[in-house]
């Protein structure tokens, strides 16, 4: 794995794509939404995907800590307690199962989720219905859900929302919510990526330290764009993104 990420980062293509996908990680842990979820399929284009996603985990780690002091007191206490426990259901199933369960099924179901979903919340909102509250039977299957597609290729963002979305929640306790969420779950996600083989100090110390820096500044970033956009376009926004990648991951799923 060593070489292969120094023959990655050789080129300048290489060390490109690896600067975006670190970028696009920043402002996701700095409130924009689901930007992070780019990052593996970026780094797929020059590397394996699970290499990739291990690449890419620290950076994640890393850029969690900034996000969190960001958003330390804008988050809700309630989709906490019911997402983190199924979080980590999610990311055990996916450590369990990564031998015998095909990425690309995983891939297809979030995706096909996350579009119906969409859908759904175009002909709702048309109908002006009121907010859901937070709920523990929906909140353990979909925070089940996300954990799972985090661990698979930090995909965790569609699930979440599907859940939060509906609840209308502030636009920055939307934002803290998912940031102190996910850096918990990539926090459980680095021992089962060690375990399996895929994350070395050797292999992904020097791509860090190289990277480190893009994902922080880009996490500030991200947090002020977030702190500017209005509400109702923000979430128009988290909406697109969401459909857009939902989109990205069928066509995926189809074509691996």
């Amino acid at each position: 794995m060593i070489e292969f990420l120094e023959g990655a980062f050789a080129s300048p293509l290489g060390f490109g794509l690896a600067a975006l996908a670190a970028f696009c990680v920043g402002l996701a842990k700095g409130g924009l939404p689901v930007v992070g979820m780019l990052s593996v399929p970026i780094l797929a284009l020059v590397m394996p995907p699970l290499q990739a996603a291990a690449l890419i985990l620290p950076i994640y780690v890393i850029s969690d800590m900034v996000g969190i002091y960001l958003y330390r007191h804008a988050f809700s206490r309630r989709n906490l307690a019911i997402l983190i426990p199924a979080g980590f259901i999610g990311v055990v199933i996916g450590w369990a199962t990564v031998s015998y369960m095909p990425d690309r099924a995983i891939t297809l179901a979030v995706g096909i989720l996350g579009l119906l979903f969409c859908v759904d919340a175009f002909f709702k909102r048309k109908r002006k219905l009121a907010p859901k509250p937070a709920d523990v039977p929906r909140g353990l299957f979909w925070g089940t859900l996300s954990g799972l597609s985090s661990f698979v290729s930090h995909a965790g963002g569609p699930p979440y929302q599907m859940y939060v979305l509906p609840q209308r929640l502030p636009k920055l306790e939307f934002a803290g919510t998912s940031t102190i969420l996910f850096a918990l779950v990539n926090v459980m996600k680095l021992f089962f990526y060690w375990e399996l083989g895929q994350l070395t100090v050797e292999g992904t110390l020097g791509p860090t330290l190289a990277l480190l820096p893009v994902a922080v500044g880009a996490a500030f970033l991200g947090a002020w764009a977030t702190r500017r956009i209005d509400e109702r376009i923000f979430f128009r926004l988290v909406e697109a993104v969401l459909l857009a990648t939902s989109v990205m991951l069928i066509w995926k799923a189809a074509t691996s």
